[in-house]
Order: structure tokens, then C-alpha cells, then sequence
């Protein structure tokens, strides 16, 4: 049984017609039939079907005429042509109307089905491209680089001059300093920005996997392949593909990488067929790429390919002044962060950069009370650079006062750490802190 779909058969033999519309039915199909094309149109404007079978020689309008008012109301719509006098010169232009095919009449049943089949087919993944496409804008994060600082104003600079061209950028810089959200800019920026942005990182793949999904393979070429499936680069034909961490790519698919920079070929796996492709490479690595080609790991020539132009992301420690601004993106509306917070992050080197630091703000909002971040809510790491918790150890008399002063005070609150923290005048992440700094067991207390 086929997938339902409506069907319109436009014929103006009732006997021929109503067969075919039959057959139609009984294989799952939702038809509708008109016996000219004005009936035919007047089907059009109450319902949308996926294909058309129409006669080419017909009283009152032509197959031709119908198809080319179809295709005006509905440009998806596929339309199979059926005739007992075909010429080249009335194929070719039904061709070049926008018909899915062209048969000469009298033809196989069999053959025809097939031929609706396909065209419904052709009709389905059609819809679904678009609606996969509205999903996929939907879903793909618009955020683009924060900041103000000279450095990311340079960054910037080159996404506006390299965006608009077709050339291969190679985009590097340290772990987390955003080089996905660069390689979106600049497609955001190409005259292929309608058109896919596929992303593939080589480090999170293994050999073989990587190799399927850049190129593809054929039913059988593997075991698991248990059917043929297109690779990105197919898949990003006519857009923009992105590989990330590119210094990871083994040495043999760097061969076929290269491969298809130069001319567009390639080839699936375990497949003899020839294919171009129409993409943009982008790629990034956080590797010193000349280092890499001197070590003989990664291949020259591929090396030029793909690195036409160089766009340098500096790390976050190098941004002076985007630091605050990044802290109130992430915190988002609501939300506060109390001045030693801000110092003690300001402060911190942040190795891991950006991406470090949205963790560390999401961890934050976690452990928060009152949508209120204080320097306690930090991880430990980061805390750890503040002068306020890196300071000179107290005398031993100054910290045997000061734990009295605490095992007094949890006394007078019975125990409840909550009223005791106020009291103390902190909260109490850092009463836990002293509790485990000073050894203060709960039974000194209760």
C-alpha cells in the first residue's frame, strides 16, 4: 500500500479515465477526475494534490495549457503528461513547463503506477524540505558574538569582507572562543545563506564513520550499511559545509578531501559513480596548523585548500571589557550578580574560554538564591583567584576566636544553619565553608 495522497486524472476518454482512477484507488490513492481542463482547474482551486495525470490532446484546453495554469497555482504540484501522438518538440516543452514526465499512450498500467509513485514521492520530500528547513531556522541559535572589545571589532571586520565571497576560511583559535558561531556568521553573510550550513566535527568521529558522513555509501559497501545514504557534502550542495577541528582528520580522508576542493568530484563509499558537488568549505581547529603540516601529519597541498584566508579568534582573556557583557547575556532578564562575583570573574584567566564561562554562569543560577548570583555560587576554581578567598591564614588564636564565634552563634539558632548565616552575615554556602574549614561538627551544636 502506497502512502495517501490526492490524485486528479484529466482525460477526456470516460472509459480510459475512470480505469486509471480506479487502479489509482485501489492502491491507496484519494482521486479525483475531470473530463477537460477547465473541470480539471476548477478541481485545482477546491483541493491541492500532490500529482496530475492529464491527457495532452483535449477539447476546450490543451495538456499543456492545464499544465501551465497548474504549475502557476502550485508550483509543487507534479504533473505527468499522457499522449498518443508524441513529438520531440511538445515533449521538450512540457519538460520545460515543469512536467515530472512525459508518456505515450498506450503505456503499462504497471509502469505508470510506478511513475505516480515516484512523482508523489518527489511531491512528499519536497514538503518535508520545507518544513525541515522551517524547523532548522527555527531551532538554530541566531546568537552571534558578544562583545566590543578592539579584538572581536577585527574579528568582525574579516567576517564582513570574507562572508560575501566563496573562498575557504579557516577559522582557529583556542577550545570554547566560538568558532562554530563565526563559521554561521560568515554563511549568514554568503550569497549561499538560503541554502544549508552543515556542520561536521572530525575529533567526535571515527574513521569510517567520519568517511560516511562526509561522503556517503551505498547499500552493502559495509557492514551496518543496510542502505544507501548521501553525505554532507551532498547534502550541503549548493551551501556551506563546516568542518570543525580539521586537524583531526586521519591522513587518508585528506587525500579525498582535497579531492573535492579541486573539482567539485566524489564519490560514496563503495560506489563507482562520479558525482559534483556545489560547496563552501569552513573549517577550524585549535591546532597550530603549520606545526601540523611540518610534523607531516596534515597534507600541504590540503592545508593551502583550506586555508585561502586565516581568521584568528582571540581568547577570552585577550577581550578586554566583553567579559561583563557576556555575564548579563547569560544570565539572561531576572537576574543579578553581586560586585565580588563580577570581580573574582573578571579576574579569572578562563582557559576553557567562552564556553567555560557560560557553564560557570549556568552552574551559578543553580546554586543560587533569589535569582541573586553571589561569589559563592562560582565554581571553586574561580573563586579561588579572588583576594577575598586567597587571603593570608588567620593566627591560630584569630581562627580559634572566630570558631568559637561561629559554634556560638549555631548554638543560639539550635542548629538551623539558615538563621545562623544571617546572623553571621554571609550565606550559607559560606557557613558550610567555615563548618568544613574549622572542623565544626553538628554534635558541638546541637
Amino acid at each position: 500500500m502506497v502512502e495517501r495522497a490526492d490524485l486528479l486524472v484529466v482525460d477526456d476518454d470516460d472509459e480510459f479515465r475512470d480505469l486509471l482512477a480506479r487502479r489509482l484507488e485501489n492502491r491507496g490513492y484519494q482521486v479525483r477526475s475531470a473530463a477537460d481542463g477547465i473541470a480539471g482547474l476548477e478541481e485545482l482551486a477546491r483541493r491541492q494534490f500532490a500529482a496530475v495525470i492529464t491527457d495532452l490532446t483535449m477539447p476546450n484546453m490543451s495538456g499543456l495549457e492545464l499544465l501551465e495554469k497548474l504549475k502557476a497555482a502550485d508550483p509543487d504540484c507534479e504533473v505527468i503528461l499522457l499522449t498518443g501522438s508524441a513529438t520531440i518538440e511538445t515533449a521538450v516543452k512540457a519538460m520545460k513547463l515543469g512536467a515530472y514526465d512525459y508518456v505515450t499512450k498506450p503505456c503499462s498500467l504497471a509502469e505508470l503506477d510506478v511513475l505516480v509513485d515516484k512523482a508523489v514521492e518527489r511531491r512528499r520530500l519536497a514538503q518535508e524540505n520545507v518544513r525541515l528547513k522551517a524547523v532548522l531556522e527555527k531551532a538554530t541559535p541566531q546568537t552571534e558574538m558578544i562583545g566590543e572589545s578592539a579584538a572581536l571589532k577585527e574579528v568582525w571586520r574579516l567576517i564582513e569582507r570574507a562572508g560575501p565571497t566563496d573562498k575557504a576560511i579557516l577559522i582557529q583559535g583556542e577550545s570554547g572562543t566560538g568558532k562554530e558561531l563565526v563559521a554561521r556568521a560568515l554563511h549568514r553573510r554568503s550569497r549561499r545563506a538560503a541554502q544549508p550550513l552543515v556542520t561536521i566535527n572530525c575529533a567526535a568521529l571515527s574513521e569510517t564513520l567520519l568517511e560516511s558522513e562526509l561522503f556517503g555509501h551505498e547499500k552493502g559497501s559495509f557492514t551496518g550499511a543496510v542502505a544507501a545514504k548521501p553525505g554532507f557534502f551532498e547534502v550541503a550542495d549548493g551551501g556551506t559545509l563546516f568542518i570543525d577541528e580539521i586537524g583531526e582528520m586521519p591522513g587518508s580522508l585528506q587525500a579525498k578531501l582535497l579531492r573535492v576542493l579541486e573539482d567539485g568530484s566524489m564519490r560514496r563509499i563503495g560506489s563507482v559513480k562520479e558525482r559534483r558537488v556545489d560547496v563552501r568549505l569552513l573549517a577550524a581547529t585549535n591546532r597550530d596548523m603549520a606545526a601540523e603540516v611540518a610534523a607531516g601529519r596534515f597534507r600541504e597541498d590540503l592545508y593551502y585548500r583550506i586555508n585561502v584566508m586565516s581568521l584568528n579568534l582571540p581568547p577570552l582573556r585577550e577581550r578586554q571589557g566583553d567579559i561583563p557583557l557576556l555575564v548579563a547575556h547569560f544570565l539572561g532578564a531576572g537576574w543579578k550578580i553581586e560586585p565580588e562575583a563580577v570581580q573574582a570573574i573578571e579576574r579569572y584567566r578562563w582557559p576553557g574560554n567562552i564556553r567555560q564561562l557560560m557553564n560557570a554562569i549556568e552552574r551559578a543560577k543553580i546554586l543560587a538564591d533569589d535569582h541573586t548570583i553571589l561569589i559563592d555560587d562560582l565554581p571553586p576554581n574561580v573563586i579561588a583567584d579572588s583576594p577575598a578567598m586567597s587571603e593570608a591564614p588567620l593566627s591560630d588564636e584569630l581562627a580559634s576566636l572566630q570558631r568559637n564565634h561561629v559554634v556560638d552563634i549555631l548554638r543560639r539558632e539550635r542548629g538551623n544553619k539558615a538563621r545562623a548565616a544571617r546572623a553571621l552575615g554571609v550565606n550559607r554556602r559560606s557557613l558550610y565553608r567555615m563548618l568544613e574549614k574549622y572542623a565544626i561538627h553538628e554534635s558541638e551544636h546541637v
